[in-house]
Order: structure tokens, then C-alpha cells, then sequence
């Protein structure tokens, strides 16, 4: 037992180790696939999120914004900024003059801005999250299937013990060490998913951050221009007393 190699313990292993060991090898290959995948996705987000918020940061009006952001159509903050844009396109009844500091003053209600902002965050959010709960249903129950593959193996070691009628190590350990292959694959499998998916966890709160910085952003700059853009003077009809 000690002296063969990995594929004849395999092939030395019960019927119910067999089939463990390959359900969680199944698990492991798709959990590695899965964080692959995330994590060039995520590297993709962050790398235009930056060159976006470099572009806001900077930016003196809507419209540089606007040029810039189909540059950059994979990131969150952009989809934030699309979405605060045209909900400012749309006001309630009336046409709006974009000189009027009154009108646009009324336009930019802070909070319907932020529910808008909300909603398409969160969009993104759960686009960001997709896949993640297949990791983390991995690191939670991979242990647990390793654990049954062990306690079977056990089993069959005591079974053995008692067909054998004697409990030396020689009789014992090559049962235990077959039981315990289990757990180890369970462990193999769980470890990088629960890792892996803390890590994008994190990665998704900072996306989540800087989508809250565009709406602040965008924001402040509305009502820098709405402070700068004067009031429209009122026409007084021909002939009539003022």
C-alpha cells in the first residue's frame, strides 16, 4: 500500500472513495476554471474603472465625459454614468432649457439621481458576483463530502479489523491512510474557493465604492454648472406696464 503509487491507491480504493474523490475532482477542475475566468474579468473592470475615474476626476463638462466613456463600454462606472445621464434626460413633463439655472436646478433631484445610480449598481454588482456562489458552495461543502469519503473508508478499515480478527498497525493504517485520502481531496478542493472567493468579494466592494464616487462626481459637477449658468431673465410683453 505504502509503496505503490498515486494511481494504484486509487485503483485500491472502495466504491464509495472512488466516486468522492471524483465528484470533487469534478468540483476542483470547474472551481479553477470558475477564478480563472473572474479573475480576468475583474482585471478588465478595474483597469477601465481607472481610466474612467481618471477621465471624471479631470473633466470640465458632460460632454469630455461622454467621449470618453465608449472607450471604455466594460466598466461599471460607466454603466453608472450612462444611467444617472439619461435619467437626466428625462424630465418629469416639461421641456427643459439647459440655461436655465432655475429648471436646471429642478431637474437634478439628488435623490432621484441616487435611486438610478442605485438600481444600475446594483445591476452591475450582481454581474460581478456571477459564478461566486458556485465557490462558495464549493469551500462549504467540499469538507463535508472528503469527510464522508473518510467516514465510509473508516468503516471498511474496522470491518476489515473484524474479518481479520487482529488490530495491529500493519492491518489498520492501510484502511485509515485510504480513508484519509478523501479529506485531503475535500480540503484540495475547498482551500482556493473559499480564498479565491473572499478575494473577489473584496474586488467587488471596491467596484462598488468607486460607482458610488461617479454619482458624488457627476453630482458636483451639475451643480458646479447649475452655480455658474445664469438665471434667464423674464421677457415682459411689448407695451405693458412694468
Amino acid at each position: 500500500m505504502f509503496q505503490a503509487g498515486p494511481l494504484e491507491v486509487i485503483m485500491s480504493l472502495g466504491i464509495v472513495a472512488k466516486v468522492v474523490l471524483s465528484l470533487l475532482l469534478c468540483v476542483s477542475v470547474v472551481s479553477w476554471a470558475i477564478i480563472l475566468y473572474k479573475w480576468h474579468v475583474f482585471h478588465v473592470v478595474d483597469r477601465e474603472d481607472r481610466r474612467f475615474m481618471a477621465v471624471l476626476s479631470k473633466a470640465k463638462d458632460l460632454d469630455e465625459i461622454s467621449r470618453h466613456a465608449h472607450r471604455v463600454s466594460a466598466s461599471p462606472c460607466v454603466k453608472v454614468y450612462h444611467g444617472v445621464i439619461d435619467r437626466l434626460n428625462r424630465p418629469p413633463k416639461e421641456e427643459w432649457d439647459p440655461h436655465d439655472s432655475a429648471v436646471l436646478s429642478m431637474v437634478v433631484d439628488r435623490h432621484v439621481v441616487e435611486k438610478a445610480a442605485a438600481h444600475v449598481a446594483q445591476g452591475q454588482i450582481v454581474r460581478l458576483e456571477a459564478l461566486l456562489p458556485f465557490l462558495a458552495t464549493t469551500g462549504n461543502v467540499s469538507p463535508f463530502v472528503g469527510l464522508l469519503g473518510t467516514v465510509v473508508g473508516i468503516i471498511d478499515s474496522f470491518r476489515e479489523i473484524g474479518t481479520q480478527g487482529t488490530a495491529s498497525i500493519a492491518a489498520v493504517a492501510p484502511g485509515v491512510a485510504e480513508a484519509l485520502i478523501a479529506t485531503a481531496a475535500g480540503l484540495f478542493a475547498a482551500i482556493p474557493a473559499v480564498i479565491a472567493y473572499n478575494y473577489f468579494l473584496g474586488r467587488i466592494r471596491r467596484a462598488a465604492f468607486r460607482m458610488d464616487a461617479v454619482v458624488v462626481e457627476v453630482l458636483a459637477l451639475l451643480a458646479a454648472k447649475s452655480q455658474q449658468v445664469p438665471a434667464k431673465p423674464h421677457l415682459v410683453p411689448w407695451g405693458a406696464k412694468v
